[in-house]
């Protein structure tokens, strides 16, 4: 007969996993600015800028701030890859790099 006496985790489990998990999410959020710059509509500089300050890196929420914005991301017809919705079309065309990510950094 067997006795299963149950699990033992170690204790630190729960804190080292959130911290890899923070980790990971601080990653994505400034890797999704960085690559999706090319995509945000670009006049003045200023939407780009307001994406970078109005964002919170590792909150898992790209916020571009400027007042006009919300008219800019949904409205804009642009030239080349700048356009609506900025995420939304680098995702669309960098979808590998999303399914896998790990295939795209360099191993340690």
């Amino acid at each position: 007969m067997m006795r299963f006496t149950g699990i033992t985790f170690d204790p630190n489990f729960q804190r080292n996993a959130e911290r890899q998990f923070t980790m990971a999410q601080k990653c994505i959020d400034s890797e999704a600015l960085r690559r999706s710059d090319p995509y945000v509509p670009f006049r003045t500089g200023m939407m780009k800028k307001s994406g970078i300050s109005g964002t919170v890196i590792g909150s898992g929420v790209i916020e571009y701030t400027a007042p006009y914005a919300k008219p800019q991301y949904y409205l804009n017809r642009g030239f080349g890859k700048e356009g609506r919705e900025p995420q939304k079309r680098h995702k669309r065309s960098e979808r590998r790099i999303f399914l896998r990510p790990h295939e795209s950094r360099p191993q340690r």
